[in-house]
């Protein structure tokens, strides 16, 4: 039995799978064995492997399989006895020579594929990781460590069995280890492990513990400030990983000398990557969230240094997720007496506050609603006014309308309450306004 597959006309259609079919001549068709298909996806195998079963598939599809729970063959629906998956080498050859006798067609051949690392070989390495790390023995660290990025890269399969199989803390008690020799001296393998740490998380309770340990954090603290931008964006992100893993990690990063205020400041003030600014706003929202008496010293010194005029400045015109969390340390820091006083003096304030209101999520709505009701607290008649001229007052209304949680409809309607007797104070928005800041549901 054979499938037979004709190329759409025009060249850019069809739904993007068969891709070694890219060259084909329109309107030609061509007849692929059943053999050659999966049967799982009815595309043609890339890698074949066989199960206990007997019934072969291609490897990305029966894992995907796997992966969702399924214990059974899909085809003869047998409990499998094991979950090996035998390379299947004479269909792979044959379905090669099959793309080769095809390649006036179009047909690109399918690459020999890489057998994919097992537990086994990445549990040796994790165990020789740990070894060279405890004799001191740099020059074989960097060269395991660079073979499991090697290997990390080959594919996403191989990445989810080294980071499955506790590579992550092996990194972590050596970079402790190099760290605590001399970060001079191992500079290089410890930017090196730094950045294998990146896609290594989440780890497991002593992987943290190395990592948040006053050692490793000074060195990582030491590359957020050097001038390699690499090293700096992958320095913050893996404190993002830690602080919100552990909240001892701030307490941490409060000892190091110097402090890391500044640093995180001027990391998200000249941006190295969004994805940096994003860690770096995650690292300052969790310091300003930690324990009640150091909370208040880390966000005055955050307001000192300048942090508010920088948050408006990246909601003027952020995404989503970057307003989320610029609101979000926003909210916090006018929390404090001395907070509200600095976010108030600044114009930017109130009609960025008011705008983001229903107009990027339903939590950057909340911050935004919060950090609004606490400037207006004490009846600021100031901060009221002035967010009636901007239309709070209507958008609140359809906040209420729409539905929000319990503490945010308390401060919505404390908010309405207070406006209320502002309003007749200032020429208020035409409140024919409705429900256009309303989403449309998908």
């Amino acid at each position: 039995m054979t499938f037979s597959w004709r190329r759409r006309r025009g060249g850019r259609g069809g739904d993007g799978k068969n891709e070694g079919f890219k060259g084909i001549n329109q309107d030609m068709e061509l007849t692929i064995p059943t053999h050659f298909r999966c049967p799982i996806s009815l595309d043609l195998m890339k890698d074949p492997v066989t199960l206990s079963t007997g019934i072969t598939y291609d490897r990305e599809s029966i894992e995907k399989w796997m992966d969702a729970g399924n214990i059974t063959c899909p085809v003869t629906n047998q409990v499998l006895r094991n979950f090996d998956q035998i390379p299947n080498h004479s269909i792979r050859k044959m379905i090669q020579d099959w793309c080769v006798e095809n390649k006036s067609c179009g047909v690109e051949r399918i690459p020999t594929p890489r057998i994919p690392i097992t537990p086994y070989e990445v549990t040796d390495v994790r165990s020789r990781i740990m070894a060279a790390a405890r004799l001191g023995d740099a020059r074989k660290c960097q060269e395991l460590v660079g073979k499991i990025k090697h290997l990390a890269k080959e594919s996403e399969r191989n990445r989810r069995c080294i980071v499955g199989n506790g590579i992550g803390s092996a990194l972590a008690d050596s970079f402790e280890s190099f760290a605590r020799s001399s970060v001079n001296t191992h500079m290089s393998l410890l930017k090196e492990i730094l950045a294998a740490l990146t896609w290594t998380f989440p780890l497991d309770e002593e992987g943290v513990s190395k990592l948040k340990s006053a050692v490793s954090l000074r060195c990582m603290v030491l590359f957020l400030k050097s001038d390699d931008l690499s090293s700096r964006q992958n320095a913050v992100f893996v404190l993002k990983e830690l602080v919100s893993a552990d909240e001892a990690c701030v307490d941490g990063l409060m000892g190091i000398e110097g402090g890391i205020e500044e640093t995180l400041f001027q990391t998200v003030k000249v941006p190295i990557c969004p994805k940096a600014t994003k860690a770096s706003l995650v690292v300052i929202h969790n310091m300003i969230l930690s324990s009640k008496e150091q909370s208040d010293i880390i966000t005055l010194r955050f307001v000192r240094i300048g942090l508010i005029p920088l948050l408006l400045e990246i909601l003027v015109d952020g995404d989503k997720s970057v307003c989320e969390k610029a609101l979000g340390i926003m909210d916090s820091i006018c929390s404090l007496e001395e907070g509200r006083e600095n976010a108030y003096e600044n114009a930017l304030t109130v009609p960025l506050l008011v705008k983001k209101i229903l107009r990027v999520s339903d939590t950057a709505t909340e911050f935004s609603i919060s950090s609004l009701w606490k400037l207006c607290l004490g009846e600021n008649e100031r901060a009221l006014v002035e967010a009636v001229q901007l239309g709070a007052f209507q958008k609140l209304l359809v906040v209420l309308q729409i539905g929000s949680s319990e503490r945010t409809k308390e401060k919505v309607t404390e908010l309405l309450k207070m406006m209320n007797l502002c309003r007749d104070k200032v020429d208020c928005v035409d409140s024919s306004m409705g429900f256009k800041y309303v989403k449309r549901s998908n």
